[in-house]
């Protein structure tokens, strides 16, 4: 493994995952000044179906132009539409913008991870993803205070405006460094061609699924949980700071210890169902929790981020040590989920939520994981 461009894709990681995360979890309290909270998932929803279509040309879009310049790419698109996001006036630009946005950030990840899927060794694939990961989780612990300070009037345009700066050290780290990258030799299965692949693979198919739940509990949790905390609990955009990083520390605290044990203790399987059980039970119970308490809150939710760590490192983990960097359709499968997954996600919460109170979204979304999540991760064989 080299490891100063290991380093390297870390802090590109960090600048990345900031850029990410500072809009991430007021997006739909800004959408929801244009739109009523039953049809925000719908903006989702348009891009992730984008975002899908084009996982499924990444492959081929690589083996034309390669993964540097489609990343570079993906980046000035980001940065072009979280600018119109910030300034324009029109809603129809400000939506057909966030559309683009939310789809190259879901693409960027894929690049991403062919970077360091490329220098990535299998004996130590638990520590390299936990680090990755933790880079990237210290930008999104950090990111809800950056919010409080910026969210004082409802100016929204500042969150946006920020975000598009933080691209400008991701575009410079990668022209500086990466220019020169030799790109794999991509494998050039299709679409049914990779299903049967995954057919074969029972083992990367049941954390593909695993993978997708998780990215499942995302979509609701960062769609419906602000809106929720904010609109009906009555909490301030200064106090949602302060509840949202403590909700985010699991991921800096826990995932790169748990990866290492997952390389040399315990496999992966342990810690996925356990963390499915934790994740789940705490999430059913926010339904029944009406306090308007912070601490109660910040506590709830960092326990179920525990949780959510804990699924996180080892699909992590367990998928990048059952891969190589030219598996790029089953890389693309990978990432899918997590389109797939909001647009799934979000249309179920709409549609739910003509028929239930918004409270009751927790109470059925933590049953969905604890069932489907066990059910899929007890089937995994083991990597120790």
């Amino acid at each position: 493994m080299n490891k100063n461009k290991a380093n390297l894709i870390y802090l590109i990681g960090f600048f990345f995952a900031l850029n990410t995360a500072i809009p991430a979890y007021v997006s739909s309290s800004f959408l929801n000044q244009f739109a009523p909270e039953k049809v925000v998932g719908i903006f989702y929803t348009v891009a992730s179906l984008l975002t899908l279509i084009l996982l499924l040309l990444m492959p081929g879009i690589l083996r034309k132009i390669g993964n540097y310049k489609t990343t570079l790419f993906l980046l000035s698109l980001h940065f072009v539409a979280l600018l119109v996001i910030a300034f324009s006036p029109s809603v129809i630009s400000i939506a057909i913008m966030f559309v683009l946005s939310l789809a190259s950030i879901n693409l960027l990840y894929f690049n991403f991870d062919v970077f360091l899927e490329h220098i990535s060794l299998n004996e130590i694939t638990g520590k390299i993803r936990g680090l990755y990961l933790t880079s990237g989780n210290t930008a999104w612990v950090i990111s809800p205070l950056f919010v409080s300070f910026l969210l004082t009037n409802g100016d929204y345009w500042k969150i946006f405006f920020v975000s598009a700066l933080l691209i400008i050290p991701v575009i410079f780290l990668l022209e500086k460094n990466l220019k020169k990258f030799k790109d794999p030799d991509y494998e050039k299965s299709d679409f049914w061609e990779t299903l049967k692949i995954l057919k074969r693979r029972k083992n990367v198919r049941e954390i593909l699924v695993s993978n997708f739940l998780l990215r499942f509990f995302y979509s609701w949790m960062v769609i419906y949980t602000p809106i929720y905390l904010h609109e009906y609990i009555g909490f301030s955009w200064a106090t949602l700071g302060i509840i949202f990083t403590i909700m985010l520390l699991p991921f800096v605290l826990l995932e790169f210890p748990l990866g290492n044990m997952a390389d040399k203790k315990f496999g992966e399987k342990e810690i996925l169902n356990i963390g499915f059980i934790i994740t789940a039970i705490i999430t059913a119970s926010l339904s029944f929790i009406t306090s308007t308490n912070f601490v109660i809150w910040a506590l709830l939710l960092f326990g179920t981020r525990v949780g959510a760590s804990m699924i996180e490192i080892s699909i992590e983990s367990y998928f990048f040590k059952k891969i190589n960097s030219d598996d790029t359709n089953i890389l693309s499968f990978f990432r899918m989920t997590r389109p797939i997954a909001y647009i799934f996600g979000p249309l179920t919460a709409s549609l739910l939520l003509f028929f239930v109170d918004f409270n009751y979204l927790f109470v059925i979304l933590g049953g969905i994981l604890l069932f489907f999540g066990l059910t899929h991760g007890l089937r995994i064989k083991d990597t120790r």
